[in-house]
């Protein structure tokens, strides 16, 4: 059985830039996969590779084991969903939607059969008379998951496809594309520099860092267990800890992450709880969020560790209180040298 999709070694050169340098990663079949990482990482050209309107500089890649390297769009059977939805502001939604089938030459009332199941697949059943522009930002957005749903593709490429929407729509929106891909069934390729929204919807996630992939893995391998400090403070914050300091907590030369939500706080006159590190530090910062409450503090060492504790009770701590600032050892995880 073949991965959906194979990169191997794939680069991709524009003069002296590697956008993507020797990326070597698979896709598995039904996976909701996500590329994410900063503007100018990576991910876009490799979801542009995977589609065929970039090719590589060097490399192989695989669509269910078939070498597509160099092979045209219209020969390879993955559909893109962009940003700016791409739909045609002087057709109906049903129109757009049928678009493709049009293209293929499926008899007409094959196409609205299908027209119509792709509508209620994405909770729009009743709008295939209307215009691209009597739409909402969300509705058009899912109206162009029909449109690229409808060839039934193998492969569904995403490029940051939520970019546009509000934040409450965004939520929304993640939650129902999500349930479409397990409907579906089919491989989802996910572009996003948004960290929260790769943990909420992927099975698996390529952190790309400057052409080249850091870590892959689940979202809750990602975030419990980074491999390197720019994993460890994209997909979420972490205190960093090394030299001297880590070397007298945990006996070893090596870098730390902790993430904030693991160190908690305690008055400088009570003691450590057994098998707990500490560092002792001054409270410089205290930020109330509602759900919980982020603190800022100097250790004595001179780091800066954020701390976040839920507000269950009032917090006493403030701005220029000298505390101890505590944590398991299993909270500290060692990093990649």
């Amino acid at each position: 059985m073949y991965p959906a999709i194979s990169f191997e070694h794939v680069s991709r050169h524009f003069g002296t830039i590697k956008a993507v340098d020797k990326a070597t990663f698979s896709v598995a079949d039904g996976a909701f996969f996500t590329m994410l990482g900063p503007s100018g990482s990576g991910k876009t050209t490799c979801l542009r590779m995977i589609a065929g309107f970039d090719l590589p500089t060097s490399g192989i890649i695989r669509v269910f084991g078939e070498d597509v390297t160099n092979k045209p769009p219209y020969e390879r059977d993955v559909n893109t969903v962009f940003q700016d939805y791409a739909l045609f502001p002087h057709m109906t939604v049903a129109q757009n939607v049928e678009y493709g089938l049009m293209i293929r030459k499926v008899p007409k009332p094959e196409r609205q059969k299908r027209v119509q199941e792709m509508l209620n697949l994405v909770h729009l059943p009743d709008v295939g008379g209307r215009k691209p522009n009597q739409l909402s930002g969300g509705q058009r957005q899912r109206i162009a998951l029909a449109r690229a749903l409808i060839n039934r593709p193998k492969i569904l490429l995403l490029d940051e496809p939520l970019g546009a929407l509000d934040l409450k729509l965004r939520q929304q929106m993640q939650v129902e594309l999500k349930a479409i891909q397990q409907e579906v069934g089919i491989t989802f390729v996910f572009v996003t520099h948004d960290q929260e929204e790769a943990m909420a919807l992927s099975d698996q996630i390529a952190v790309f860092n400057q052409g080249k992939i850091e870590q892959i893995g689940s979202p809750q391998d990602l975030y419990e267990r980074p491999q390197t400090a720019f994993v460890a403070n994209f997909v979420g914050t972490s205190n960093l800890i090394s030299g001297e300091v880590a070397h007298r907590l945990s006996g070893e030369s090596a870098t730390f992450s902790v993430r904030p939500e693991k160190m908690h706080l305690l008055h400088e006159n009570m003691n450590a709880p057994l098998g707990h590190y500490q560092l002792m530090g001054v409270v410089e910062d205290v930020v109330y969020l509602g759900i919980f409450t982020r603190f800022t503090i100097r250790t004595s060492e001179g780091l800066v560790l954020q701390v976040i504790d839920q507000n269950r009770e009032a917090q006493d701590e403030q701005k220029g209180d000298t505390v101890r600032v505590v944590w398991t050892k299993d909270a500290m995880n060692k990093l990649a040298e």
